[in-house]
């Protein structure tokens, strides 16, 4: 694997960023959404084998003391070989005097843990889609 990150949004293929959250089963909108999200981001990184983009993931924050991740993903094929890794530590590498917070899919939590973090006793969400979050085991 020849991994690069990409720290910017230019020349992305966001319909390609829209297919690999559907694939790996999280939320996804047409890719123009995901451009404005992206955009609007503190922080993005967009991994690549070679020329293929293989993962990517965001960060909101207020630059001074809170950040949020969203959007960390990982084609199936390459994920256990350290690209979520490199990801994460990028964004929060860059992000070094906040306190981060994120969603974990449900069975994703042993790699945030690997990288210092923790649950939260006391996280409360609002979602526009409460059912669907609910199923998908977010939610009590």
């Amino acid at each position: 694997m020849e991994l690069s990150l990409k720290l910017t949004c230019d020349n992305i293929n966001w319909d390609l960023v829209s297919s690999t959250l559907k694939q790996v089963r999280m939320g996804y909108f047409d890719g123009s959404v995901h451009q404005k999200a992206f955009q609007n981001s503190a922080c993005v990184v967009f991994a690549f084998d070679g020329e293929r983009m293989i993962g990517f993931g965001r960060a909101i924050s207020d630059g001074a003391y809170e950040a949020a991740v969203y959007d960390i993903a990982v084609l199936p094929e390459y994920q256990g070989k350290g690209v979520g890794r490199a990801i994460m530590e990028s964004i929060v590498g860059r992000l070094p005097h906040c306190n981060v917070i994120l969603f974990a899919s449900p069975g994703k939590e042993p790699f945030y843990q690997k990288l210092n973090f923790r649950n939260m006793k006391t996280g409360m969400a609002r979602f526009v889609k409460q059912g669907l979050m609910r199923e998908a085991g977010f939610t009590d």
